[in-house]
C-alpha cells in the first residue's frame, strides 16, 4: 500500500489509528474490514514496510515487536474467543518485576487452536466470558489472571511471588484473590494457594503464630511467651514470640510489613527491641511457607548465642 496514492490515504490513516491503540499489530480480519486486500498486506510484507506475527497478526513495521504488540498478536491467534489469562493477564494489566517466557492466552474447551511456537494457546475448562476485564485488550481480570497464573506457575515458590506481588502492587485484594479461590474445587495446589491468600489477608496472625509454635516444638526448641507487651520511652509494644531467659525476639511477619507505610513503624520497633539488648528476627509467614528449614536454623542459632542448648539424646 503506498502512501502517496489518493485511494489509499483514508484507509492507511485508520490503519495506523487502530495500530496506535495496539502496539502496531493488527489482525487480517481487522485490516480487510478496513479494505485493506490480501494482496496489499502480501506487497507491504515483501517490502518490509510491514512483518507478518504467526498467520493471524500483521505488524505496521518492521523493527521488533513491542511486548503489547505480541499480546495482540497472541489474542489474534487464538481466536474470537481468546482471552490473555494468569501472568500474562496480569503484565497487561500493569504488574511489574515478573516476566514470562510465552504469551499465556486462554480458550474455551473445544475451540480451534492455532497453535504457534511464540504463543501459549491453551483449551481450558476455566474459561468464561464472565471473567473478562471490561475494557482494554481482551484478559482475565486481575483477580482470576492471579489465582490462575499461581495453579499455572512452574514451582510453589513462584505461585506465591506471583501472588504476593499482585497483592503488594494493588492489582487484586486479597479478598478478591480469595473469592475466586472458593471456585477452584480441586488442583494439587489448592491447599498451598490457601495458605498463602490467608496470609495475604493476614485475618488469622495468632494462627500463624500457632503454626511457628508447632514448627519450633516438633524441631525441638524450647516454646517462646507470646503477645508480651515490652514498653519504650515513647510506646508498648507487644512481641509476636520471646524468649525472655536467651534475649531472643522473633516478629512473624504478615504480608501488610512489606507495605511502605509499616516500614517506618516497623524499623522503630525492631530498633527499640535491638537498643534494649535483644536479638530481634523476622520471620515472614510467606518466608516460613517457602524456606522454612532455613528460617528456623536462624532460631535455633540466635537461641543458642542466648545460652540454651539441645539437651542430649
Amino acid at each position: 500500500m503506498s502512501e502517496s496514492t489518493p485511494y489509499d490515504a483514508p484507509v492507511l490513516v485508520a490503519v495506523r489509528a487502530l495500530g496506535a491503540q495496539q502496539g502496531q499489530v493488527v489482525s487480517r480480519p481487522q485490516l480487510y474490514a478496513l479494505g485493506v486486500t490480501r494482496w496489499q498486506v502480501s506487497g507491504e510484507a515483501r517490502a518490509r514496510r510491514w512483518q507478518l506475527v504467526g498467520d493471524q497478526s500483521v505488524c505496521l513495521h518492521h523493527g521488533p515487536v513491542e511486548e503489547v504488540g505480541h499480546q495482540w498478536a497472541a489474542v489474534f491467534q487464538g481466536g474470537p474467543r481468546a482471552c490473555l489469562d494468569g501472568a500474562s493477564a496480569l503484565l497487561a494489566g500493569g504488574l511489574q518485576r515478573f516476566t514470562v517466557e510465552r504469551v499465556r492466552v486462554s480458550v474455551p474447551r473445544g475451540a480451534r487452536v492455532r497453535r504457534t511456537k511464540g504463543y501459549d494457546i491453551r483449551q481450558t475448562r476455566r474459561w468464561s466470558a464472565g471473567d473478562l476485564a471490561p475494557s482494554g485488550i481482551p484478559r482475565t481480570t486481575p483477580a482470576v489472571a492471579a489465582l490462575r497464573g499461581a495453579l499455572w506457575a512452574a514451582t510453589d515458590r513462584q505461585a506465591t511471588y506471583l501472588l504476593t506481588i499482585a497483592v503488594q502492587q494493588g492489582l487484586a485484594s486479597p479478598e478478591q484473590i480469595g473469592h475466586e479461590l472458593l471456585r477452584i474445587r480441586r488442583d494439587r495446589r489448592r491447599s498451598l494457594l490457601h495458605t498463602v491468600v490467608n496470609d495475604l489477608l493476614d485475618g488469622a496472625r495468632a494462627l500463624g503464630e500457632l503454626d511457628v509454635v508447632r514448627e519450633l516444638r516438633r524441631r525441638g526448641l524450647p516454646a517462646p511467651s507470646r503477645q508480651v507487651l515490652r514498653r519504650d520511652a515513647k510506646n508498648r509494644y507487644y512481641l509476636d514470640l520471646y524468649w525472655p531467659d536467651h534475649r531472643l525476639v522473633v516478629e512473624v511477619d504478615g504480608i501488610h510489613h512489606a507495605w511502605a507505610e509499616n516500614v517506618v513503624g516497623d524499623a522503630l520497633r525492631q530498633n527499640s527491641f535491638v537498643l534494649a539488648g535483644d536479638v530481634v528476627l523476622r520471620l515472614p509467614l510467606l518466608g516460613m511457607r517457602l524456606e522454612p528449614d532455613d528460617f528456623f536454623a536462624q532460631v535455633e542459632e540466635g537461641l543458642r548465642l542466648g545460652g540454651w542448648q539441645r539437651a542430649a539424646a
